[in-house]
Parts: C-alpha cells; structure tokens; sequence
C-alpha cells in the first residue's frame, strides 16, 4: 500500500484517480504530478515501485497539500473575519458567502431546522 502525505492510497485504483484521494491534488495535478515522475497515468497503485513513489513524492514536496494547505485555508478565513469584511462576517454567521440566495436552498450553510406543516383548525 503506498502512503503518501500521510495517506493510505488505495491499492486497485489508477494512479490518477488514486492520487486525487489526497487533500489539495484533483484531476489536473494528479496528471501533472505522474507526468513529472515520468509514471504510467493508467498504472495502478500496486504496482507501482518504492522507486516511483519515492519520485511522487519529491514532485509533491512542490505542492502545498493535506494539513499544510488546510491550515493555510484555515488561516485565510481567520484573516478575513478579523478584518471585518463581508465574507468574514457570513463565515462569522455561518451563511453562505458567494453571494447564494438564503431565502431557499441555504440548507447545508445554514443547518436543517425542522418545518412543521401548518395544522388545520378543527371545525365546530
């Protein structure tokens, strides 16, 4: 099993599509990366030698990936809060802040609360 970046990769999946499991790394730097160490994109993950992911390695060294890019996330959101700005303020209130309607549809920003479906007065 190769691990890479602190993360099991899983052994019967391509080399492209194994490298994308990790944080930071989609479709078009998975190719970059396997290109730069000149890997069979189609290869699988098994396969490849402690030679070939030793090469992985060096060519992410180059990328900011898992907890590194996470803290560097973690720490832009921090920034924007404290100076105040609009973004700031919606991560601040936990509402969306690209500019998504909130009316409708806000649910996963928002939280799920419970509706309760208006009862009908019984009639006399």
């Amino acid at each position: 099993m190769a691990r890479i970046a602190g993360i099991d990769l899983p052994k019967n999946k391509r080399g492209l599509v194994g490298l994308t499991y990790i944080y930071g790394i989609g479709d078009a730097t998975a190719t970059k990366v396997l290109e730069k160490a000149s890997i069979d994109p189609a290869k699988r993950v098994h396969e490849w030698t402690d030679d070939e992911v030793a090469r992985i390695r060096l060519v992410l060294d180059e990328y900011k990936v898992e907890g590194q890019l996470r803290s560097e996330i973690q720490m832009n959101i921090k920034r924007l809060m404290d100076i105040g700005c609009y973004r700031g303020l919606r991560h601040r209130r936990g509402l969306p802040c690209r500019g998504q309607r909130t009316r409708t549809n806000a649910r996963t920003r928002k939280g799920r609360k419970k509706t309760v479906a208006g009862k009908k007065k019984a009639v006399k």
